[in-house]
């Protein structure tokens, strides 16, 4: 059995346990030496380096549909203060450097959040659906990655089908954050728009990329241990060269995260060496 924390034996601690980890979470990146992003340039840049989309609304959490409602609210307000920010050379992307006041003048609505591995309502809930697709376009471009954590819980299935297994970027102010360096001699900039369906996400830059590139899953396996499911899915990138069309495959990470939900059919899992259907 894990150890209990503090605030889970006394709740009304958390309040001020949440003030103290931001004042520290924050207080750690004035005096970290980096230099964070956060120049907004009045238009976009030329040349596109990479873009997505993703559908916004998710019919398979089992949750009232207000809270996806509620969901698309908190990220417009999220996206508003990185929008067109400008990731210049040497310079550090985080998400909170920029999110953490994007509620001071319109508040956010409860969402659903991930607390202690159950899918709960809370406020300001449904931001990781932005920070994933941050991640997944930071991974098409030769920006490195500093920070990114993985979702310890999936509790419904993903929206968007288009994304390998284990390209998610969890965020939660005061402990986990998404941060990205750039080690280029290039500025590359975000840009965050919305229909009325889809989140649409673009990484621009000055010029042309030279090169291109393909995340995927070569693998993607699923053990029952202690009756829990697991997914355990490596991933790997391939970097095209442009110009002479030369590849390279590097493994980035292994991705293991515990899956709540019901698997699809066909679907087999490994407990103890043995196959399961």
């Amino acid at each position: 059995m894990s150890r209990r924390r503090l605030t889970q034996i006394f709740p009304f601690m958390l309040p001020l346990r949440r003030w103290q980890r931001k004042k520290f979470f924050y207080y750690q990146m004035q005096r970290d030496g980096h230099r964070y992003a956060k120049r907004i340039a009045d238009g976009p840049l030329p040349c596109m380096v990479f873009q997505t989309s993703i559908p916004m609304l998710n019919e398979n959490s089992g949750f009232d549909m207000q809270y996806q409602i509620n969901k698309v609210h908190n990220l417009k307000l999220a996206a508003r203060t990185l929008n067109r920010v400008l990731i210049g050379p040497g310079e550090t992307f985080s998400f909170w450097q920029l999110v953490r006041w994007a509620d001071r003048e319109e508040k956010y609505r409860d969402g659903l959040n991930l607390v202690d591995g159950k899918t709960v309502a809370s406020y300001g809930g449904g931001l990781c659906m932005l920070s994933d697709t941050l991640f997944w376009m930071f991974l098409h471009t030769p920006l490195t990655v500093v920070e990114r954590h993985g979702h310890a819980v999936k509790t419904f299935p993903s929206t968007s089908k288009d994304f390998p297994c284990g390209t998610d970027a969890a965020v939660s102010e005061g402990w986990l954050d998404l941060k990205v360096r750039n080690e280029t001699e290039h500025t590359f900039q975000i840009e965050v728009s919305f229909d009325e369906e889809y989140m649409h996400g673009r990484i621009l830059s000055p010029k042309a990329a030279g090169f291109a590139y393909s995340v995927f899953n070569p693998s993607v396996s699923y053990r029952k241990e202690g009756g829990k499911m697991y997914q355990v899915a490596p991933v790997c990138r391939r970097q095209t060269d442009k110009a002479t069309g030369k590849q390279t495959e590097t493994e980035l990470y292994v991705n293991r995260c515990e899956i709540a939900y019901r698997l699809p059919e066909g679907i087999k899992s490994q407990e103890g060496g043995a196959e399961n259907g």
